[in-house]
């Protein structure tokens, strides 16, 4: 006996049929005989009897083999395997070390399971991780001695970074942020320019150094109160003196290169800027009617001039629709917000209830700067009265600059177009993204703990070094993410207007499926989904505690092999 399996499709369905047969001879003909039809069973169930039929000893799992311990693997060894891709294991140490497979280690746990050092050394256990590295005898004080180990080599990692990423007369994209502190101890922590919305606590900073596509080569600690301007000079001198580029192109917001930074820089040899004017270096161009004519965005969203208060510059004016709308929009709600909040002040004046012009004065101005537009309102306090109303000719002066920013090079047309001077400064949105992964979405280098200096920086190397990796793992997913895979078509599409998904990365996030029809993922459920491969230790149960004890390794699914080999692919 025997058993039969015929497939057929109707409809685009697959329908599988499971029959019992035996052959018999009749004379010299083989001939065959359905006894039973099986498609009623489970398919595992007819997997045995096909097995049974064949010869094969079927016992209870229980009495073959027993599982003692199940750890998570499946998203360590994807890690593992992009690092690999990377030669990562080599930028940090050509040597092998103790240090350096803890410092492997470290990185890795930083991007599956950001915690403290103590957590991660719990955390490992439950996964294959320290088992491959060799450090499963590692606790967090070995993890503090290799922080300090790794910080001491933080020069010759980033020199090799840049020596991967950056080239002579590239682009190099420069921002600053900051990160607060729980404890108010460690000498870097500061009161500063917050950017977390957490106010009155300490914070740090660190400027992040990457190459035109957003990847990291440099970070740099600074005290939580340094201004951004100040920490340019030092990224230069290291770009050019420690990294030994000559000719770089640096690009920075206006924050970062303004014209002190650029009256400072314009003397040194190869060295070009991109960055933008401020709001009030536009509105005087504006207002001098010179060649930044607002009318000249009735037919076109950007043009190139000069202007004698920028010498040897090229100024790009650029005007984006869905900006403009979008500030008239929030100006509008600030201006009705702020309003409300001055006539429940004009009701208590009204109603007795607040008299005098110093109390009325200082009433008002706990309210009219809550919103940050008290500039566009008129205000008439007296000591029995107050009243205000809305500037509407200031309201109309700013308004007429809606959506519209100019973009400063140094750099000649004859290297690089008007369109490409304003995509290579809107770059500087990978820099954020960056700056979002370390901080908040993946890495979470936020709330730092770390008391001491040197530990400090070293916290944040490491995250700088984990995003690194991620990096690489988002974009060789990019086919099984969320994420657009047409990257190129970036380079042609119009540099002013709003970024906009292709048609394939919008059918991908409605449907939430790839092409395949499998599903589309996020980087963290996709970890998540390759953490469900498990190494099962495994041991005889009638064998004794003694029993050897073996692994099996869960078989990867169709789409966990895709992810596989899509790390396997990374370049650099």
């Amino acid at each position: 006996m025997h058993v039969v399996t015929t497939t057929r499709i109707y409809k685009d369905k697959t329908y599988r049929t499971h029959l019992l047969r035996r052959s018999y001879r009749e004379g010299k003909k083989v001939k065959s005989e359905t006894l039973g039809n099986l498609s009623h069973l489970p398919v595992y169930i007819v997997d045995m009897i096909r097995r049974s039929l064949k010869g094969e000893t079927m016992v209870p799992s229980a009495t073959a083999f027993e599982v003692v311990a199940s750890i998570h693997h499946g998203h360590v060894r994807a890690v593992l395997a992009a690092m690999k891709s990377l030669g990562f294991e080599d930028i940090i140490a050509s040597t092998p070390s103790r240090a350096r497979d803890l410092a492997v280690g470290m990185l890795a746990a930083r991007i599956l399971e950001p915690d403290s050092k103590l957590a991660t050394t719990r955390w490992w256990k439950t996964t294959t991780l320290p088992d491959i590295l060799g450090v499963s005898d590692a606790d967090e004080d070995d993890l503090y001695d290799t922080m300090d180990w790794l910080l001491q080599r933080q020069s010759h990692i980033e020199k090799k970074l840049a020596a991967r990423h950056l080239t002579e007369g590239g682009m190099a994209l420069y921002d600053l942020s900051s990160s607060y502190f729980e404890g108010s101890t460690c000498p870097l922590a500061a009161l500063g320019h917050n950017r977390d919305g957490k106010k009155g606590k300490l914070q740090v900073n660190y400027g992040l150094l990457t190459d035109d596509r957003g990847r990291p080569v440099s970070v740099s600690i600074y005290k939580g109160n340094t201004g951004d301007p100040k920490t340019l000079m030092p990224q230069i001198r290291k770009v050019k003196e420690e990294f030994g580029i000559k000719t770089v192109v640096m690009i920075g917001d206006r924050g970062m290169i303004s014209q002190k930074q650029i009256d400072e820089i314009k003397g040194l040899d190869g060295l070009n800027w991109i960055t933008a004017l401020k709001t009030d270096a536009i509105r005087k161009l504006a207002e001098d009617q010179g060649p930044l004519q607002l009318g000249l965005f009735d037919e076109r969203n950007l043009f190139e001039f000069t202007h004698p208060d920028f010498p040897g510059e090229r100024l790009v004016a650029c005007r984006n629709p869905e900006l403009c709308k979008l500030r008239g929009h929030k100006r509008q709600s600030l201006l009705e917000a702020t309003s409300a909040e001055l006539t429940k002040v004009r009701g208590m004046v009204i109603r007795g209830e607040l008299k005098g012009k110093d109390n009325i004065g200082v009433r008002v101005g706990k309210v009219i700067n809550k919103y940050k537009v008290a500039k566009h309102f008129i205000l008439n306090i007296k000591n029995n009265s107050f009243g205000f109303h809305v500037n509407m000719e200031k309201v109309a002066a700013e308004a007429a600059l809606d959506g519209i920013y100019v973009l400063r090079t140094s750099l000649a047309k004859e290297r690089i177009s008007t369109e490409d001077v304003v995509r290579n400064y809107k770059n500087l949105s990978r820099v954020e993204r960056a700056f979002r992964s370390i901080k908040t979405m993946d890495l979470k280098v936020r709330p730092i703990h770390h008391r001491l200096e040197n530990r400090v920086r070293a916290h944040i190397l490491l995250c700088m070094l984990a995003y690194y990796v991620e990096w690489h793992m988002r974009e060789a997913w990019r086919p099984v993410l969320f994420c657009d895979e047409e990257q190129e078509l970036k380079k042609t599409r119009d540099p002013v207007a709003p970024a906009m998904r292709s048609k394939a990365a919008l059918e991908k996030v409605h449907s939430r499926k790839l092409p395949d029809g499998t599903a589309a993922h996020s980087f963290q459920t996709l970890l998540k989904q390759m953490s469900t491969i498990v190494r099962n230790r495994c041991r005889v149960p009638m064998a004794g505690p003694d029993a050897p004890i073996f692994n099996v390794v869960t078989t990867p699914t169709t789409e966990q092999q895709r992810a596989y080999k899509l790390l396997d692919e990374i370049t650099v």
